[in-house]
């Protein structure tokens, strides 16, 4: 008989936070929802049962990086486990072209020992992977090195090929991105727009597209590294703000993204807003001297930076995205929506996201300060 978990607590279930317990293995099982889960104080009863993380956008951790190859995947892949992410793309860097898709074999190769069966590892589930550059601005590099390429169509098709690609960031102005845009989508790849100079007319048009080809569009840490809004130029952050139908990421450590910019996302894009780390192979190991696609980074108060001032990705956990956001004003089951049933909506899991009978048991157990004390994949609880 398959071992069945039971746990008691706040569940944070689709209709909002209730005291009950829950019952799985590889799915769950048992929902039994019943009293109050809340506090006379209002705060959520300990502990706190929500379903896993999903972050979409993630390079490193704990010294390892999507560039390094198989093993810097796995290292990653454990360090964010730990902060409770069970859903993750390990994140490529604008790189000679070469290495950019040995980044991406790498992670192929990761999915595929997965698949096959082998032991546990202790790691989140490895969807694929997300393509961050080379296909973006000149202009807009932000931390990326200057290894830009347009999106030639040989080089859009040698990536859909692979079949590892989850999520594609795009610069719309660039030329044949709207081309390149649609092949991704006709090939189920998320069209994600950023590190882009494009005018609010290109980057809408460029959605248009994508939604034309049957795709999903959305928009690469919101704020960062694109246009910005203005009463008469709305920037490519104007476009997203106004597009119910694409989604974005917000990258909130509180250094790329301020609490007011934060809380206009949510309230402009609810249910579209995703919390993401953007995590360099610096997170968890404290402030010091790193790296970040081959360039010298410097980690000191929480914000990883270029030698020139430039953020260079963050340090960030999902665990701690989410307390930020709860401190910014949401509410908790709003919070971990963004890290959970949003990112599962984008990138179109119905078996994930959410706590329901019959959805995967990727489950995160949070203490009353929102710390991660348990974490389980498929039922089976990590270390």
């Amino acid at each position: 008989m398959a071992c069945v978990t039971r746990l008691q607590g706040t569940l944070l279930l689709p209709g909002g936070a209730a005291h009950g317990s829950i019952e799985f293995g590889a799915q769950i099982e048992r929902i039994e929802p019943g009293g109050a889960g809340v506090t006379a104080a209002g705060r959520a009863r300990a502990p706190i049962i929500c379903p896993g993380f999903i972050d979409v956008h993630v390079h490193g951790g704990d010294g390892g990086d999507t560039m390094d190859g198989p093993e810097g995947v796995r290292t990653l892949a454990r360090l964010h486990a730990r902060h409770g992410t069970t859903t993750i793309l390990p994140t490529t860097m604008t790189n000679p072209w070469p290495r950019v898709m040995a980044a991406l074999r790498g992670v192929r190769e990761v999915m595929d020992e997965e698949r096959a069966g082998g032991p546990f590892t202790g790691t989140p589930d490895i969807l694929g992977a997300h393509l961050e550059g080379p296909f973006i601005s000149p202009g807009k590099l932000g931390a990326q090195p200057p290894d830009d390429l347009p999106p030639d169509p040989a080089l859009v098709a040698e990536v859909i090929a692979l079949g590892v690609v989850k999520v594609v960031t795009l610069a719309p102005e660039l030329e044949g991105a709207v081309q390149a845009a649609q092949a991704f989508a006709r090939a189920g790849v998320r069209v994600s727009f950023g590190h882009t100079l494009a005018t609010a007319e290109q980057a809408g048009s460029a959605v248009d597209a994508v939604l034309a080809a049957a795709g999903t569009p959305g928009f690469t840490h919101l704020y960062n590294a694109m246009t910005q809004l203005g009463s008469r130029e709305p920037g490519v952050v104007g476009t997203a703000l106004s597009r119910s139908d694409a989604f974005a990421e917000l990258i909130f450590d509180r250094h790329h993204v301020h609490p007011v910019a934060f809380r206009a996302a949510v309230a402009a894009k609810p249910g579209r807003s995703l919390l993401i780390t953007d995590a360099i192979r610096a997170t968890g190991r404290g402030d010091g001297a790193s790296e970040l696609g081959g360039q010298s980074v410097t980690v000191a108060g929480g914000a990883a930076r270029l030698a020139d001032g430039t953020l260079a990705g963050s340090v960030l956990t999902m665990d701690l995205a989410v307390r930020n956001a709860v401190a910014a004003g949401l509410d908790l089951p709003a919070a971990v929506a963004m890290a959970t049933a949003t990112p599962a909506d984008y990138l179109g899991l119905g078996d994930r996201g959410r706590l329901a009978v019959g959805a995967r048991a990727d489950l995160v157990v949070l203490d009353a300060d929102l710390n991660v004390e348990g974490v389980y994949v498929r039922g089976r609880q990590l270390a």
